[in-house]
């Protein structure tokens, strides 16, 4: 095992492949790109507080503090960090690694930034927006506060968000699964999958807005809101109720995949993608 003790802004490049990076930061910034290059390159960029320890055991590469550990990425772990009376600490980290790594991030009241990646992908934060793009393995991303975004992800995504927004743009992996509590969720369906398995998308909110955009879909499709209004843009589709639960369900092409999207008191919306006539009905 090699170990080093970071209290300053600088580089490193561990002398071993890299298949597996774990980082756990507190406020500031996480950047990871996947590439084609065997080896690992670590840069910080920013570091306040305490130092990092970066660790390489086997193939496992680890970025975090000596007084955070892994178990402390469960919401109960990640919460502490936000006690006003801790000390102060912030980094901002990037690292390279090979694309078919797997990755871990943790964060607190910091961004994250993963693209290229196509191993699996798990990343989880409190009160900090986190972007992916380009993904390609599973992918597993959690917040409390702060926004999900995903941008061309051709792996499986399952979101959880609080009171972020959850906004997929591009989607063309064949299983989606996001959920929240009071955050949107925006799902942007890639018309350009349509030769791939049949999607399955699994959406639901408390009290937030579900706005799903399609092009030439392929599904079985069951929308509902207990209290919201609902918008429509495909003629092959039903829309039913007018006061209290509405929901809009039907078969779109033959049916091939699944779209469920559910809300409390939030709305829902199946849009057509810009170049399609709309033929709207809003209740």
């Amino acid at each position: 095992m090699t170990e080093w003790s970071v209290a300053e802004p600088g580089e490193l490049t561990p002398a071993e492949p890299v298949r597996h990076l774990k980082i756990r930061i507190v406020n500031g910034a996480v950047n990871v790109v996947g590439t084609d290059e065997a080896a690992a390159r670590v840069e910080i960029a920013e570091l306040e507080g305490p130092p990092l320890i970066v660790t390489q055991e086997g193939s496992t590469l680890t970025i975090t503090y000596a007084d955070l550990q892994w178990k402390d990425l469960h919401w109960k772990g990640l919460l502490n960090w936000l006690d006003p009376k801790g000390r102060r600490r912030r980094a901002v980290v990037s690292v390279a690694v090979p694309a078919g790594a797997d990755v871990e991030v943790g964060t607190v009241a910091a961004e994250a930034v993963i693209s290229g990646i196509r191993g699996r992908t798990d990343v989880r934060g409190v009160s900090g927006d986190t972007t992916l793009v380009g993904l390609s393995g599973p992918v597993r991303a959690e917040s409390v506060s702060g926004g999900l975004e995903a941008q061309s992800v051709t792996g499986a995504l399952r979101a959880h968000s609080v009171s972020g927004d959850v906004t997929l743009v591009e989607g063309a992996g064949a299983s989606v699964s996001a959920e929240t509590v009071s955050g949107a969720l925006v799902i942007d369906l890639d018309p350009h999958r349509l030769d791939g398995p049949p999607a399955d998308i699994r959406l639901s909110s408390v009290s937030g807005e579900v706005a799903i955009r399609l092009a030439d879909p392929d599904a079985t499709v069951e929308a509902s809101t207990s209290g919201g209004s609902v918008a429509n843009a495909f003629e092959d589709l039903r829309v039913a109720g007018r006061w209290g639960s509405k929901s809009i369900t039907g078969t779109l092409g033959s049916g091939r995949g699944s779209l469920k999207a559910t809300t409390v008191s939030g709305s829902i919306a199946l849009l057509r993608r810009p170049d399609e006539t709309p033929h709207e009905k809003v209740l």
